[in-house]
């Protein structure tokens, strides 16, 4: 068993299951990430996924599954792509990038992963 921690915040919009989100407009919502330099906070884990309004139980630390949005090497730094996916963290001389954790394993676009989150930051 891997423990996790998540907590239930409300969707301010469609957010797929297994997909990376940030905070939203309201205190307590979140979306659906949609880019590298998010403020990514943890990964949706709601059954189904979830819509606008409804309950999204998110995990926020441990160990938790995401879907790769491309060609992953285990223990690289994962960020969001534009859809929530993970794909492997990199950044330009004097860019920012947002980190949702560590993949676990080596990973295929569609594939999905073990990722220990560890959210932070980085600058090229």
């Amino acid at each position: 068993m891997t423990p996790t921690l998540t907590r239930t915040f409300t969707a301010g919009g469609t957010i797929g299951l297994n997909r990376v989100v940030i905070p939203g407009a309201a205190d307590g919502a979140v979306v659906q990430a949609a880019a590298a330099t998010g403020a990514l906070i943890g990964v949706c884990r709601q059954p189904g996924g979830a819509v606008s309004g409804e309950r999204c139980d998110v995990d926020v630390a441990g160990v938790t599954e995401v879907v790769a949005g491309g060609t992953i090497t285990r223990g690289a730094l994962l960020t969001s792509d534009a859809n929530g996916a993970v794909i492997a963290a990199t950044a330009a001389a004097g860019s920012n990038v947002r980190v949702i954790g560590i993949a676990l394993v080596s990973a295929a676009s569609g594939d999905i992963i073990p990722v220990l989150l560890a959210p932070g930051s980085f600058q090229g």
